[in-house]
């Protein structure tokens, strides 16, 4: 699959970034500049500055330019969800499989509005007691056509291994996580949880080394079933 221009030149600049080019705190590059460095149109190098700023690369400041960010997250920086229900039974609902083309998640996985992309919703349980709920989108090239048992996609992770020899954790994968409050009516009530609750909203995009988008995932977890714990080292 052909890796869209400024998903090339967004690739090229975050090497940039990571093998020091540019320190913390410097000014980087204008849009002009990188008109004239990539032979591409504003419109392109725009969506790469704004995904690099989006993950937390860059920092644009109107009527100042772009710096690269001064936060830690440009050092090395391991990362655990804690798991607090360690010891206990979990177990994962399927609820719903769907073929679709929604242009937001087409854009997403980096997909043509000709191409499709699987639809799975799942439910994550403790002691049959809901902490999670998943929305993940696959290329559909990834899954097999003619599968119709709701079980096949307990484990979409297991399906990538074995089923095309690719593990999903070794990836390159982003994240984000934010709180999100109120919680829509509709994931309340597959939470079992009140409106008024908090919720953890997370995004996590998986890409493989070619380029490819082989995972794009929405998540929403209880806020008294997240715990994290990060650490910092130098490179």
């Amino acid at each position: 699959m052909k890796i869209p221009k400024y998903q090339q030149i967004k690739n090229d600049l975050l090497n940039k970034i990571k093998s020091g080019e540019f320190e913390h705190g410097d000014r980087f590059y204008s849009e002009n500049e990188l008109v004239r460095l990539y032979n591409a149109s504003s419109i392109t190098v725009i969506r790469a500055i704004q995904e690099l700023a989006a993950e937390g690369y860059l920092v644009r400041y109107q009527g100042k330019g772009t710096y690269v960010s001064r936060s830690r997250k440009r050092k090395l920086v391991e990362f655990t969800d804690i798991e607090i229900f360690a010891g206990k039974t979990e177990t994962v609902e399927v609820i719903h499989v769907s073929e679709e083309a929604d242009p937001r998640i087409l854009d997403e996985l980096n997909l043509s509005s000709k191409q499709t992309y699987r639809k799975i919703i799942r439910i994550r349980k403790v002691d049959d007691i809901a902490y999670i709920l998943h929305f993940t989108y696959v290329p559909i090239q990834f899954i097999k056509n003619d599968q119709q048992e709701l079980s096949y996609y307990d484990s979409i992770y297991e399906r990538f291994k074995t089923e095309h020899g690719i593990h999903m954790y070794d990836e390159y994968a982003t994240e984000t996580n934010e709180i999100l409050f109120p919680t829509p009516t509709d994931i309340a009530d597959l939470l079992a949880i009140s409106e008024n609750e908090p919720v953890v909203f997370q995004r996590k995009k998986t890409t493989l080394q070619d380029g490819t988008v082989a995972e794009y995932a929405e998540s929403f977890k209880k806020w008294n079933y997240y715990k994290i714990e990060f650490s910092t080292f130098h490179q």
